[in-house]
């Protein structure tokens, strides 16, 4: 039997306060277990919690991004569960009402092309504190200790429509909502730290089949490798589970990464088994035009909008332009590059684009920097490509020169290097015929290859030239000074 899987997230991303949703604790991570819990986030009797406007700013700007609905009156209730680091017995979330409603994120499937995936609903919450299991040594062997400083940290949960078909589909929608919500500058998405996480919901069903099937919930994905492994690993199980004439049971599961394997975790709660009512303590949420239209002005030019300009003003590919619009400092770069060049045509506006996502982008990968600690400045890459555009350099020699400028050489001028190192390219045709005949001369049998037919001995003799003046040849004159002298 054919089978479809059917798959949708839970995203909770961290929103960028410095204090916490109904407090004025600090939100600063890698503080000392137990320093920023206040007496709200610990529950102490009598205290009350104030919301933050900050963090409501930031899920409108969210819901605007989105092109969803933002309810101007949305309710705050309490979910009621225990667990040892929720210290009320109780989390303060939004449930029949959230801030935002609706939306989609396009993506483009590795299968099925360019397809909007639905947004349920993004609410805003508290976070639970976190329980630790080790490094505990001064308490005694088995016991547990809980760090209350996230209780109280300010998510914006963010739930999709099961839409997506795959693993693949998911991890994509997940990397353009982690760009996303640090492109409108609500969250770090740092997924080391935990501001950005997935719990996935995970069912299967037959091929063609429109009921959905029994899902599992995967929680507290925090790469989006184990995203994916997950998830794969999630639908095998459950298609060999079927396959075996067993059932599926509903249910929340973890990933283990060092087995890659799920495993089970407790039964799956629904709605009701929270026994979610409105928290008497905080009024309802009322968001009134004015503020709604100052945070609408507040926007960046969103990444879709930017992509279709830079395709249309640039003249580079829309997977170019995709690829650039994934990260707000990288297309920010890019920007100031342009600026400081100002190039006349689209060909040289495609040679930035290459050099931003290849060279550029492979050296920060390498060493592990953002762009903002990129050695190399947009105003020092410009001159750099200023001198491939005039012929000065070819893009070969350019190589060398990013790698002197990437290490600090002269200050990381590009001229200065060219001039140095002596890498200026020859262009005098001349000199280039000059050099040409000495290659043809001493690689008679080479010559006589490509005479007899065989086209790849002209490559071989174009290599030859190229080598002989150390790669500084410009490569159009040469290959035009062969073809004219090899009849």
């Amino acid at each position: 039997m054919k089978w479809e899987a059917v798959i949708g997230l839970e995203t909770h991303a961290q929103l960028s306060t410095e204090s916490k949703i109904f407090s004025g604790a600090a939100t600063a991570f890698g503080a000392a277990p137990n320093t920023q819990a206040s007496a709200v986030d610990i529950a102490l009797p009598g205290v009350l919690p104030v919301l933050n406007r900050g963090a409501v700013e930031r899920a409108i700007r969210f819901g605007l991004a989105v092109g969803a609905t933002i309810n101007r009156r949305s309710v705050f209730a309490r979910k009621n569960y225990f667990y040892p680091d929720l210290p009320k017995g109780y989390q303060i979330s939004q449930y029949e009402i959230p801030v935002v409603h609706g939306g989609s994120i396009r993506i483009v499937s590795p299968s099925r092309g360019e397809i909007d995936v639905r947004l349920t609903r993004a609410h805003l919450e508290e976070d639970a504190g976190k329980s630790l299991h080790e490094g505990l040594d001064a308490m005694n062997h088995g016991l547990s200790g809980i760090d209350l400083n996230r209780a109280g940290t300010p998510l914006l949960e963010i739930v999709s429509e099961p839409d997506m078909r795959s693993a693949e589909e998911a991890v994509t929608y997940a990397k353009v909502l982690h760009g996303l919500v640090r492109w409108i500058g609500i969250c770090d998405g740092n997924m080391q730290e935990g501001s950005f996480r997935c719990d996935a919901n995970v069912s299967i069903r037959p091929a063609g089949e429109t009921k959905l099937g029994t899902r599992c919930e995967i929680k507290n994905l925090n790469s989006f490798r184990f995203l994916l492994h997950a998830i794969e690993f999630e639908i095998r199980r459950q298609i060999d589970l079927l396959e075996d004439g067993g059932t599926v049971e509903q249910e929340t599961r973890l990933y283990d990464p060092d087995r890659n394997e799920t495993r089970s975790m407790r039964s799956k709660e629904d709605a009701q088994d929270y026994r979610y009512f409105p928290d008497p303590d905080l009024p309802p949420l009322v968001i009134e035009e004015p503020w709604l239209k100052q945070v609408a002005a507040s926007l960046p030019e969103l990444p879709g909008a930017m992509k279709a300009r830079l395709v249309e003003q640039h003249g580079i590919t829309e997977y170019d332009a995709a690829l650039l619009t994934t990260d707000r400092e990288l297309v920010g770069y890019y920007e100031e590059l342009i600026r400081t060049w100002q190039p006349k045509d689209a060909s040289a506006h495609k040679l930035a684009a290459n050099w931003v996502l290849g060279e550029l982008s492979a050296a920060l990968n390498r060493t592990d920097l953002d762009i903002a600690r990129s050695p190399v400045r947009a105003t020092q890459l410009a001159a750099l490509l200023k001198r491939i555009a005039d012929g000065t350099i070819s893009g070969k020699i350019a190589k060398e020169v990013f790698d002197a400028m990437w290490a600090g050489e002269q200050g990381g001028d590009a001229d200065a290097i060219i001039a140095t190192k002596g890498l200026r390219q020859i262009s005098d045709s001349s000199a280039i015929d000059e050099i040409v005949d000495k290659v043809l001369a001493a690689n008679a049998p080479v010559v006589a290859e490509y005479k007899a037919g065989k086209e790849k001995a002209f490559n071989a003799l174009v290599g030859k030239v190229m080598s002989a003046t150390k790669g500084k040849a410009n490569p159009v004159q040469v290959t035009a000074s062969l073809k004219k002298k090899l009849g």
